[in-house]
C-alpha cells in the first residue's frame, strides 16, 4: 500500500476515525435516530486531544526522512479539515435552525479552514528551507481551535435555549474570518498545551455531566 506506515501517524488516524464517526452520528441526529447531538461534540473534543500529540510522537522518532515528513505535514492538514472544518460545520447544519445560515456558515467554515491549512504548509515549507527562520508565531487563528470553540457553545446550549442552532452556526462564521485574519498567535509551548489539555477535559466532563444536549 502506498504511504507512510509508522507509529508516528496512528494518533492521526485515531484523530481522523473519531471525527468521521462524529460526522455519521451528527447525520442519524439530523435523522431523527438518535436523540443526542453529544457524541459528535464528543468526537471533537477527542480528535482535538490526538491533534495535540500526534506532533510530539512522530517528533519522537529519530532519523525521520525528508519524505516521512513532509507526508506528515500534509496527512496532518488533510486529517485537520475534516476533523476542525468538515466536523464542526456538519454539526452546525444538522443542529437544525435556519437551514440557509447553517449552509453559509459550514461552507465558511470548511473554506477558511482549507485556505488556512495551504497557507500553513506553505509557510512551513518555507520555514523548513530557511534555518534562519526562528518564527513561534502562527499567523491566523489555527483551525484546530474548533476542537474547543464548539464544545464550549455546547456548555451554554441549556442557556442560550431554542436560539442555540442559530447561535452555533454565527459563531462558526467568525472563526471561519479568524482563521484567515492577519493575527499572529503564538505557538503553545509545553505548559500551554496542558492548560488546553485540561481545559479540553473539564469541558469532556462537563459535557458528560450535562449528557442530554
Amino acid at each position: 500500500m502506498i504511504g507512510i506506515w509508522s507509529y508516528t501517524v496512528i494518533l492521526t488516524y485515531i484523530g481522523l476515525a473519531s471525527a468521521v464517526t462524529g460526522i455519521g452520528f451528527a447525520i442519524l441526529y439530523a435523522a431523527g435516530e438518535v436523540a443526542s447531538i453529544g457524541i459528535p461534540v464528543l468526537c471533537l473534543l477527542i480528535s482535538g486531544f490526538c491533534d495535540m500529540f500526534d506532533g510530539r510522537i512522530a517528533r519522537s522518532k529519530k532519523n525521520r526522512t525528508e519524505r516521512e515528513k513532509q507526508f506528515g505535514i500534509q496527512i496532518d492538514s488533510l486529517c485537520d479539515l475534516i476533523c476542525f472544518g468538515a466536523l464542526p460545520a456538519t454539526i452546525g447544519i444538522c443542529l437544525g435552525g435556519n437551514r440557509i445560515l447553517g449552509i453559509i456558515s459550514a461552507v465558511c467554515l470548511v473554506l477558511a479552514g482549507v485556505v488556512r491549512l495551504a497557507f500553513f504548509n506553505v509557510i512551513e515549507m518555507e520555514r523548513r528551507s530557511d534555518p534562519d527562520n526562528k518564527d513561534t508565531n502562527y499567523t491566523g487563528l489555527p483551525i484546530t481551535t474548533s476542537a474547543l470553540i464548539a464544545p464550549a457553545l455546547f456548555c451554554f446550549k441549556g442557556l442560550i435555549g431554542a436560539n442555540f442552532a442559530t447561535f452555533y452556526q454565527i459563531v462558526l462564521i467568525i472563526t471561519a474570518i479568524l482563521f484567515i485574519s492577519k493575527i499572529n498567535i503564538k505557538k503553545p509551548g509545553s505548559r500551554e498545551v496542558y492548560i488546553i489539555l485540561a481545559v479540553g477535559i473539564i469541558l469532556g466532563v462537563v459535557l458528560g455531566i450535562l449528557s442530554k444536549f
